[in-house]
């Protein structure tokens, strides 16, 4: 299966890099280009394992994955539930690390192509433009690590980020 992954440096401890990470809703469109909507479902109100969420591309494209792991401060992982219907299997997942001082962040998406007849060209495509979609938005994520007033207003909000 086809990955593609994206790290940056990170002027910020892991727990608040992880914090931003795993925003959802509006906090989450102040920062990620690549959405126009997201919430969890079921009722849920937080992530953690088990959890499922539901994204809108900018594009309109729709997906509702499932947390198949979530250990702050350190990585979490999701994998598409249901979505495009030119993806077979998609996932993605974050790591943090401590590095000199701030945070090495890293962002993967695995991901899979159908109809089986169009998947070796599928995939070819499907990595260069993920690649460059994931590029983009971990740079729209460094950003924002960077941004005093975003990273206060996310620390304002919860008790899980250094600081609060």
């Amino acid at each position: 299966m086809p990955q593609v992954r994206a790290e940056r440096f990170i002027r910020l401890d892991p727990e608040t890099a992880f914090a931003l990470s795993q925003t959802t809703g509006a906090f989450r469109l102040k920062w990620d280009p690549f959405i126009s909507a997201q919430a969890f479902l079921d009722g849920a109100t937080a992530a953690g394992k088990g959890v499922r969420t539901r994204t809108v591309s900018r594009m309109g494209l729709k997906m509702v994955s499932e947390y198949v792991s979530y250990m702050p401060p350190r990585n979490v992982g999701m994998t598409m539930v249901s979505g495009p219907w030119f993806f077979e299997t998609f996932g993605g997942g974050w790591r943090f690390t401590p590095d000199n001082g701030g945070t090495r962040a890293v962002w993967k998406y695995t991901f899979s192509c159908r109809p089986a007849l169009l998947k070796p060209v599928a995939e070819r495509i499907g990595s260069w433009v993920l690649g460059r979609e994931i590029e983009r938005r971990i740079e729209a994520f460094a950003r924002a690590c960077e941004d005093p007033a975003l990273v206060a207003e996310l620390r304002s909000q919860g008790e899980s980020v250094p600081g609060t």
